[in-house]
């Protein structure tokens, strides 16, 4: 299992006001708060735009190093608000990871392979999860996982419970569905199942036949 990559960030105290975070965004930097279990008093801080939206075009779990008036601390970018015209972020929050504190967060599923039941047979690959919600301490946190759908044929899934997981609790139910693989359109699964069976008996036969020989 790949683990994040430290993302080194500067950011720099700010005030506490409406005119003051305007003048943040004027000139392109991000109003931001830093907390976490062992922050005695949130930070109020910003970072540059720019650097914010390099850590946010990744699409692997976001850690950073954070360094804030020459104190460094060990992050986790928790949440960010955009501006619903422009879409430009407005607001981020930072969570301050601890090694005795475990963490609630939502990983990336990356998917890998070129599934049998798509080059072989047509199908179609949906994938309903595009994120797993775990909780687990820092020293563990995945920047993806990673589900091979090589061998899938038409009508198989991958689940949340065929991941491996060690020192990871999974929030979201193990029988959901990450990964499918469907009928062509206008075409029926059960088509696919008969095709199959078919397969598997004409293949008894000649292994009998040969047996007798």
């Amino acid at each position: 299992m790949a683990y994040p990559e430290l993302i080194k960030l500067e950011g720099t105290s700010r005030e506490l006001s409406k005119a003051a975070n305007k003048e943040l965004r004027d000139r392109k930097r991000v109003p931001a708060v830093l907390y976490g279990p062992e922050v005695e008093e949130n930070l109020h801080f910003s970072i540059d735009e720019l650097e914010l939206e390099k850590i946010l075009k990744r699409k692997q779990t976001k850690l950073q190093e954070l360094t804030i008036d020459g104190k460094i601390y060990k992050t986790l970018l928790k949440r960010t608000d955009f501006d619903p015209v422009t879409d430009r972020p407005i607001h981020a929050d930072f969570y301050v990871l601890s090694e005795n504190h475990k963490v609630t967060l939502r990983v990336p599923i990356k998917i890998t392979g070129a599934a049998r039941g798509v080059v072989e047979q047509g199908g179609r690959l949906f994938q309903p999860m595009k994120f797993i919600r775990i909780r687990v301490l820092p020293t563990n946190i995945p920047a993806e996982f990673e589900v091979d759908v090589t061998e899938l044929m038409i009508g198989q899934s991958t689940h949340v419970g065929d991941l491996s997981m060690d020192g990871i609790i999974p929030l979201d139910s193990l029988n959901r569905t990450i990964v499918n693989i469907r009928p062509p359109k206008g075409k029926m699964l059960s088509e696919f199942d008969e095709a199959e069976a078919e397969g598997e008996s004409e293949g008894e036969e000649t292994a009998e036949e040969a047996t007798e020989e």
